[in-house]
């Protein structure tokens, strides 16, 4: 069995959304996009499922033993949550609601997961024109179309709620978790808040235009390209209610000065 080192893997991730980009670009704003609903009623496009398919392509000529996690076509293995050894995750089209409406900020994310953790993360905004990624003890970084000079990510360095901005992505899906109180109190404490959806967030956070970040109602593709790029950013990653995974659906990345403040707003009392 060949042994692969983080850098290989993270290299494999950039080529993959690189080859993902080039199927959803051209999809884009496409006057014969074809839409359809899941089961769940969440909207899903040929799109989607083209770039999912090119990125397992991708993963599986060069990682044949490796697990995939697909949010359109599931996980290669018969069981589900987090795996052990080596299993990559992919969100094809992150934000498939904007981009069916045309907007912009939509992205893939690719991810490799080690024993359920997120050790390396891949994401690309083409319509943006932007990539970030990371992987553990390797930094973070991101790049701009036309321009081959990588630029480190850092957050920022705002020590108080107070001081900070915070983006919380959509008001129902707090108030439906049954934490509409703590989004109020964690809104009405920051110094700005605002509604800044899916990944973009996140990697406002690693870049230091956001302090915060949070949501719940995700699934592990939503999140596992997230972590490494915020970790290795500076910042910290956890649940809402501060556990150190992906797989409890929520997220909540900071620059990790104001993780614990936070904490004490979203989570929920174990008592």
């Amino acid at each position: 069995m060949p042994t692969f080192t983080l850098e290989d893997d993270l290299a494999l991730a950039r080529v993959a959304i690189a080859q993902a980009d080039l199927v959803s670009l051209a999809r884009f704003r496409a006057q014969d996009l074809v839409i359809t609903t899941k089961p769940d009623r969440t909207p899903v496009t040929d799109a989607d499922k083209a770039v999912e398919a090119i990125i397992r392509r991708t993963l599986e000529a060069s990682r044949p033993g490796d697990d995939i996690l697909g949010e359109e076509m599931g996980v290669t293995s018969e069981t589900t949550g987090a795996q052990k050894g080596r299993q990559w995750i992919i969100d094809p089209i992150d934000g498939t609601a904007g981009f069916l409406r045309g907007l912009p900020i939509w992205g893939t994310l690719v991810a490799l997961a080690i024993d359920g953790t997120p050790l390396v993360g891949a994401v690309s905004a083409p319509a943006l024109g932007t990539q970030w990624w990371a992987a553990k003890g390797l930094g973070a970084w991101t790049t701009t179309a036309g321009d081959r000079k990588k630029t480190p990510l850092e957050v920022s360095g705002v020590k108080a709620l107070s001081d900070a901005t915070v983006s919380y992505n959509s008001l129902p899906q707090w108030v439906d978790d049954g934490r509409g109180d703590a989004l109020d109190a964690l809104a009405r404490g920051a110094w700005r808040s605002r509604a800044l959806g899916d990944f973009w967030s996140y990697m406002l956070v690693a870049e230091g235009h956001l302090d915060m970040a949070g949501e719940p109602d995700l699934q592990p593709y939503d999140m596992a390209a997230i972590v490494p790029i915020v970790e290795e950013a500076g910042g910290r990653f956890s649940s809402l209610d501060g556990e150190n995974t992906i797989w409890s659906g929520s997220a909540l990345a900071t620059n990790g000065l104001i993780h614990d403040e936070v904490l004490g707003i979203t989570a929920r009392s174990t008592a």
